[in-house]
């Protein structure tokens, strides 16, 4: 039996989804899905990232400079670039990362001001049988900075968007559908940050390391 007439749809044979826009999951309350988020040289996840991928503990985090992703991907302590995004207690939170020099590059690769918080939404994925969480660096929530009655600079509540995102709802299905097709290792530079002592180098800069793979 047909599905549709089996719970009682109307058959329309010409419908398309040409024309159509995908509307941004931005433009929704989204507590549950997961989002990193950087502000004053630090990086977090929430907690939806956590819940999803509950027995992981370290995560490396990779850059596509060319398609402007940010891939994060579990991966054991010991290995090269890896680093914990939660705390170490019995019930695991998101850690605030400092990342100075990380920020630093993402700023001047994506004209941010790096005295404004932003946060991009993501998916988790499946890729060469690997679970990611996938976030498009071109798609980010701004939440400025102002002064407020007192003169103390404070942040804004309200996110602002990307100017091209105003006459929009989103993508088009097609191309919608063509966003999250990733090869891990196309392209992605792997980044280390570094909790807490900082060192320098002559070939690294300080606060992060970086390899390429």
């Amino acid at each position: 039996m047909d599905r549709g007439a089996e719970i009682g749809t109307i058959p329309e044979e010409a419908f398309s989804f040409d024309g159509y826009q995908v509307v941004r999951g931005e433009f929704f309350a989204h507590t549950f899905e997961p989002s990193i988020t950087f502000c004053g040289s630090k990086l977090y996840v929430n907690m939806a990232c956590l819940n999803k991928l509950p027995t992981v503990e370290y995560i490396q985090i990779l850059v596509n400079q060319d398609t402007k992703k940010l891939v994060i991907r579990p991966c054991r302590e010991d290995e090269k670039d890896s680093f914990r995004w939660c705390s170490n207690t019995a019930k695991r939170k998101p850690k605030q990362v400092i990342c100075r020099v990380f920020f630093a590059k993402l700023a001047e690769m994506m004209n941010w001001d790096s005295s404004y918080r932003y946060k991009l939404m993501g998916k988790l994925i499946s890729a060469n049988q690997e679970l990611l969480f996938v976030f498009d660096l071109c798609s980010s929530e701004t939440y400025q900075r102002s002064t407020g009655a007192d003169g103390k600079a404070c942040a804004k509540r309200t996110p602002v968007y990307p100017a091209e995102w105003q006459n929009q709802f989103g993508l088009p299905v097609t191309e919608h559908q063509k966003q999250l097709q990733i090869n891990i290792f196309n392209g992605f530079t792997v980044f280390g940050l570094k909790e807490d002592k900082i060192s320098t180098s002559p070939q690294t800069p300080s606060g992060a390391e970086v390899r390429n793979p």
